[in-house]
């Protein structure tokens, strides 16, 4: 697949965002600065179509480095427990804080965010027995582990409202003054783009990148903190949106190889592609009223996942 393709793709699809909605807006209509249409349009629709640019850009991103640096190709946010440590930073913020600030909670949730990675990426350490199936699945058990102790918390604190917000993807609420957080992700994608060379070496094991003179812990380290970024950034947005930085990467690796600083570009604007798709869907569907994009999410990547899944058992055997 050509990148041109995908950014004709990913602007149509744009358009097609924009001119979507509960309320029906046409271009004639924003030819009139003052009009309903036009106001909804500056506040709503262009702040939600360049939240789901980034969330989508961001999340694919953060899921090709930790794919790259763990070796395995069933490893994202989602499977890592990322998001899930996020989550349970948020909680700590409210439990421990009184009237936490929104810096507070970004602080916080960064912090368990980018702990909770380490700590997976500790237990991979430790595995031996390092299937492609294996590991994911003990992402997945140990994503479970941390969101179990946040729902549990979150009942004892009669915080459970709160939290379920932060579970819930979508940008139903996003306007303007609402999502300018995203733009994080800008600096931390073109950070990644410049230290592509050095994950793809990286990604090739601890003793090949020594030999090759790079400091492997400095650029694990660094990987880790930008998947961090993009996932705090994005949960506190947005909400939890699964199985995007999984099946984006995979989709590309499979047309284009491995090689970071060539599939970046690709993962980028494919991981856009897949979101606006998967919010039209959303929206469409049921119209005038819309699925949140977590769900439609959900439904077609655990789809795409479990071909994956099947795919790579069938490698192994």
């Amino acid at each position: 697949m050509r990148l041109w393709m995908l950014l004709i793709a990913a602007t149509i699809l744009s358009i097609i965002s924009l001119f979507i909605g509960a309320i029906d807006i046409k271009v004639s209509d924003l030819f009139d600065w003052n009009s309903d249409e036009t106001q909804i349009f500056l506040i709503s629709r262009v702040p939600r179509l360049m939240a789901i640019i980034l969330a989508g850009a961001g999340m694919s991103i953060a899921g090709l480095i930790m794919q790259a640096l763990s070796r395995n190709k069933f490893v994202s946010p989602t499977t890592a427990g990322t998001l899930d440590a996020a989550k349970l930073g948020i909680l700590i913020s409210m439990l421990f804080i009184t009237n936490v600030t929104y810096t507070q909670q970004v602080l916080f949730s960064f912090a368990f965010a980018l702990v909770g990675t380490l700590v997976f990426m500790q237990i991979l350490n430790r595995i031996k027995f390092k299937d492609a199936i294996f590991v994911p699945l003990i992402g997945i058990m140990y994503g479970n582990i941390l969101s179990s102790i946040t729902t549990f918390f979150a009942y004892e604190a009669d915080l459970i409202q709160n939290i379920s917000a932060w579970l819930m993807g979508s940008f139903t609420l996003i306007i303007s003054g609402r999502y300018e957080l995203l733009y994080v992700s800008i600096p931390v994608i073109i950070l990644a783009y410049l230290y592509a060379n050095k994950f793809t070496v990286a990604g090739m094991g601890e003793e090949f990148a020594k030999n090759l003179g790079l400091s492997y812990k400095v650029v694990l380290n660094i990987g880790l903190v930008l998947v961090a970024i993009i996932s705090t950034t994005v949960v506190l947005t947005v909400g939890v949106i699964p199985f995007l930085g999984l099946i984006v990467p995979n989709i590309v690796s499979i047309y284009l190889g491995d090689n970071l600083r060539k599939t970046i570009p690709h993962t980028m604007l494919l991981g856009v592609v897949f979101l606006l798709i998967c919010d039209i869907i959303g929206r469409i569907i049921i119209h005038p009223y819309e699925i949140p994009v977590n769900v439609t999410v959900a439904v077609i990547g655990s789809a795409i996942f479990l071909i994956m899944l099947f795919r790579g058992r069938a490698y192994a055997k």
